[in-house]
């Protein structure tokens, strides 16, 4: 797997989050997106929203690319996330053989956007490194991305905000 350069990670991350951007402002959807890059860490093979509480972008994403793409690519391929994956995604990720893994925003930030007992995203403690710990083969992961976590809480609080209990 050929290494991320500084700009490749840059250009990835303002994509994923463009994108996120996109799925508020235009489609109504909750605030996460995910991108799948080729092997050569710059083509957007494709890319994903959130579609439910149950459907979410990492893991509609990695399912459609272990549909499209042969395991040995896909190994080869990084999965870009505007946060950090869930259990049910790291677990679709690693299922999927996808070999790398950016997430910008931390799953404990999550939780502090999203507010605790926030019925429409009930956070897990659960850190995706400590998933891929568990299995048979390597998921590298690199996040969170400095600077970018601070720009992907800015963005979600335009839609958590309104979803939060009182406080």
């Amino acid at each position: 797997m050929s290494p991320l350069t500084d700009q490749e990670l840059e250009d990835g991350a303002a994509a994923c989050l463009d994108l996120q951007k996109t799925a508020q402002d235009i489609h109504s959807k909750r605030p996460f997106a995910a991108l799948l890059l080729a092997p050569d860490n710059t083509t957007v093979l494709m890319s994903s929203l959130s579609l439910s509480h149950v459907r979410h972008a990492e893991a509609e994403l990695a399912r459609n690319a272990a549909d499209n793409y042969a395991r040995d690519y896909l190994a080869q391929s990084t999965l870009i996330s505007t946060w950090e994956p869930c259990a049910m995604c790291a677990g679709t990720i690693y299922w999927a053989n996808i070999g790398r893994l950016v997430y910008l925003g931390s799953e404990k930030a999550l939780q502090e956007v999203v507010g605790k007992g926030n019925a429409e995203n009930l956070t897990l403690d659960l850190p995706c490194r400590t998933v891929f710990q568990r299995g048979q083969t390597e998921v590298k992961v690199i996040g969170p991305v400095n600077g970018w976590e601070e720009k992907v809480v800015e963005d979600s609080r335009r839609y958590w905000s309104k979803t939060r209990r009182g406080e």
